[in-house]
């Protein structure tokens, strides 16, 4: 009993730097954007009141939520088309250069966020580098930037390596034997696909959605450069608040909104992974 009661202890010691890490950084912050929300400023001071959730769910803001949720809606599904068949090419056997490939996703990943995003100012300009060779073999040049298309394109370039890797490694550690076993009993690749190989990779499909589908709907640096400011998006929204308007109040009011759309996202994404455990088989 006492040698339970010191592991215990030495346990809980080691956790006190995170705790108090969490706390600091996590728990304080979201209780002070919770208070924020909760009051405006008045001469008196602070005072309670739900003006700001109101004010949130105005048509005009609505729209900005409605835009952010559909564009982060088209990333994931494209990051799903996309990623699925690659990460299914790395953890096949037969495919030698899984290594290279995979080298070939993270290598982008190694490099800052902006100026990952930056370089596809210079792709998608009017004197890009498309539009310089559509120039060059006579065709007319394209509106390529600031527009809802180069948001997505932007979100797929620095999201899709965060749906790659999830799948392939369900995928790599999969038990050939079940897929062996399959093939002996008949079934053709399709039927193996469909009956075993997609239902065991849905942990990894609803991971990847998960780690896709948040950071999208609450991007703002890709919607300011590749949306030139057109289109404004739910973290557009709020880094206007804090940052220029200096409206504190609102901006804490919008943040515990996609909060708790975060969390009910969270929560369908876990269920949808709990009931995806297991396959089956015809």
């Amino acid at each position: 009993m006492a040698v339970m009661r010191s592991a215990e202890g030495q346990r809980a010691r080691m956790a006190a730097p995170y705790l108090l890490w969490a706390f600091i950084f996590i728990i304080v912050p979201i209780i002070l954007i919770i208070y924020y929300s909760l009051t405006i400023e008045t001469d008196s001071g602070p005072v309670f009141s739900w003006s700001n959730y109101a004010r949130a769910f105005e048509p005009t803001y609505l729209s900005v939520m409605w835009r952010s949720v559909l564009l982060a809606l088209i990333c994931t599904i494209i990051c799903v088309l996309a990623g699925y068949p690659v990460a299914y090419i790395m953890a096949s056997k037969e495919y030698s250069s899984k290594g290279f490939l995979l080298f070939l996703f993270l290598v982008p990943m190694w490099m800052n966020f902006l100026l990952r995003t930056y370089s596809w100012i210079a792709i998608l300009e009017n004197n890009g580098v498309i539009n310089t060779i559509l120039k060059a073999i006579g065709l007319p040049a394209l509106k390529l930037l600031y527009v809802d298309q180069a948001v997505v394109l932007g979100m797929v370039y620095n999201f899709l390596p965060f749906m790659i890797l999830p799948i392939y490694t369900v995928l790599r550690k999969m038990d050939q034997n079940l897929i062996e076993a399959a093939q002996d009993l008949g079934a053709d690749n399709r039927l193996v696909f469909i009956n075993l190989i997609l239902p065991l990779s849905m942990p990894g499909v609803i991971s990847g959605v998960t780690m896709v589908f948040m950071p999208a709907v609450t991007t703002f640096i890709i919607s300011s450069l590749l949306g030139g400011g057109q289109y404004m998006l739910i973290g557009n929204l709020i880094e206007r608040q804090f940052l220029k308007v200096s409206d504190w109040h609102f901006g804490s009011a919008v943040s515990v909104i996609i909060i708790a759309l975060v969390i009910v996202s969270t929560s369908v994404f876990s269920i949808a992974d709990k009931d995806s455990e297991g396959g089956a088989l015809f």
